[in-house]
């Protein structure tokens, strides 16, 4: 049986010929000793046909059919101009070869040509790949490989679909703007501080909040005009009316110098900025929150948002922090620390950003290197599934939390901590349980919807059984009236025209009959009729 080959470049389809397939021998060893040589190779293998794609687009269409396994026109056409003709009724003597089993599958489901993809069609469609520029004259090597560029760049460009929910770059972005905003909202306040302080100083002593001691600047404005009256606005204000009453009394017998009125207004208006730095602040921070949550869920759960967010803008993004392994994520922060370690043979640090994390803090002094080692190990889990999961679920990150709690309780007090494999396996039930409820959810909105458009229709099937079956009764009531009106007039003619014969009679009895199922008042006229027959015989 001859074999065709059906190789897919970036430039176009090619069909090849093994007609030499005895000169190389047929096994997957000989046909491997033989593909680096040309000669050898081109003796066994020849062009049977070729066809380029019209367009770079055209070629990235031709590549997501083949790689989903499916066969367009185009190859049917090429196929079937270049292969041998099958009569009809009898078998193929040739079968193709492909790389992909999918699309030697649909294209016998097709076209009925038989195709094969083994190991040794593999290796020869390997060395057609090492020598395809050899065998079509007029296509040269590097024009093969900008083609194999462009298509690699648009087919994978397709492929990868971004998924605006979960890009980390805006968590980078965010967490250096708030540590940018934490300095200027320190430095500003520590301003605004030493600027009123010299007309009311003795505030300073009375709020320690910056946020408080700027809201309170903006109220006061002059400590002279500052009375008893204002005792219930400060009160609202700072949340204490007798930090509030200390205030005003404060301000009766305050040492510091009176300012402008123009002094005052700017001071107000800095104040004013602070305070809008401030608010912007804590709406930063929740949109950092809700951001960590979408991105990295376990490990949010798992070490906090702010040091997770450190640790992905520290790496430079989630996927390169989950390649990160543990010992590098345990350090990572102290760079620093760790080359002059290395440089001076000193001690090499035990933590870089996760020492930020509350598990560090709450470990004993001697348990802070292993408890940070423990927590590198969980954290680069977490931030595994996190990177290459599809389902957004904060389960397992909740489950190594646990671990972790359970290891600082093993260092404190003793306790044995639970199997890896057993909390996996309880997070692995709890993620299904949850999907399984979720499906129930729509499950029964799916029922409640169809149950209401039953009720629909059954309620317009019940009206229209309802009218059928008055129709029916009432063309019943008149095929009855009909019946009995027929029946009335043929049973006068026969008395009247056959008076007492016996034929009649019978005649009578089955009229009688048929006139009794059908209204009783017949009934009784024949058996009126039947007394007077009788006395008639007598």
């Amino acid at each position: 049986m001859a074999l065709y080959l059906l190789f897919e470049s970036a430039s176009g389809y090619a069909l090849f010929h093994a007609y030499g397939i005895d000169e190389i021998g047929q096994s997957v060893d000989a046909v491997r000793s033989s593909v680096l040589d040309l000669k050898r190779f081109s003796k066994a293998v020849k062009l049977a046909g070729f066809t380029p794609f019209s367009s770079a687009i055209d070629a990235l269409n031709q590549c997501n059919a083949i790689s989903e396994g499916i066969m367009t026109d185009e190859l049917r056409n090429f196929l079937e101009l270049n292969l041998p003709k099958v009569k009809d009724g009898k078998k193929a003597k040739f079968s193709v070869g492909v790389m992909e089993p999918k699309v030697g599958s649909h294209i016998t489901e097709a076209t009925g040509i038989p195709c094969q993809s083994n190991e040794y069609v593999q290796e020869l469609l390997r060395a057609v790949r090492l020598h395809f520029d050899q065998f079509i004259d007029q296509l040269k090597p590097s024009d093969l490989e900008k083609a194999q560029l462009g298509l690699g760049h648009s087919y994978s460009r397709a492929k990868v679909k971004f998924n605006v929910n979960r890009v980390d770059n805006m968590v980078i972005q965010a967490i250096f703007l708030l540590d940018t905003l934490d300095k200027d909202v320190n430095s500003f306040s520590m301003r605004v501080r030493e600027w009123y302080g010299w007309h009311f100083p003795e505030l300073v002593k009375i709020v320690n909040d910056n946020y408080l001691y700027a809201k309170l600047a903006k109220f006061v404005v002059n400590k002279s005009d500052l009375s008893e009256k204002d005792i219930p606005a400060l009160a609202d204000l700072i949340g204490d009316e007798d930090k509030a009453k200390e205030i005003v009394e404060a301000a009766k017998a305050s040492m510091g110098q009176d300012l402008s009125p123009v002094d005052l207004i700017n001071v107000q208006q800095f104040a004013q900025r602070v305070m809008n730095l401030s608010e912007y602040r804590k709406n930063l921070y929740e949109y950092l929150v809700t951001k960590m949550n979408d991105i990295a869920p376990n490990l949010t759960s798992l070490i906090g948002e702010m040091v997770g967010a450190r640790l992905i803008s520290h790496a430079g993004s989630l996927s390169n922090l989950a390649k990160c392994p543990a010992s590098t994520l345990q350090i990572l922060g102290a760079e620093k620390a760790l080359f002059r370690a290395l440089k001076t043979r000193g001690n090499t640090p035990k933590y870089g950003l996760i020492f930020h994390s509350s598990f560090i803090g709450r470990a004993s002094t001697k348990n802070k290197g292993r408890m940070a080692r423990y927590l590198a190990n969980k954290c680069s889990i977490a931030s595994r599934i996190d990177c290459y999961s599809d389902m957004s679920s904060s389960i397992f990150g909740e489950k190594l939390r646990e671990q972790v709690e359970e290891r600082l309780d093993f260092y404190d007090k003793g306790v044995a901590p639970r199997k890896n494999l057993d909390v996996m396996k309880a997070a692995i039930e709890g993620l299904t349980n949850t999907e399984d409820d979720d499906g129930k959810e729509n499950g029964e909105a799916s029922v409640k919807k169809s149950k209401k458009k039953k009720s629909k229709a059954e309620a317009n099937g019940h009206a229209m059984d309802v009218d059928n079956v008055v129709a029916e009764a009432e063309t019943q009531t008149e095929k009855k009236k009909k019946k009995k009106h027929k029946l009335v007039e043929a049973h006068d003619e026969e008395m009247q025209a056959n008076g007492d014969d016996e034929t009649p009679k019978k005649k009578k009895k089955k009229n009688r009959d048929s006139s009794e199922s059908v209204d009783p008042k017949t009934g009784t006229e024949g058996k009126k009729k039947k007394k007077k027959s009788k006395t008639d015989d007598e």
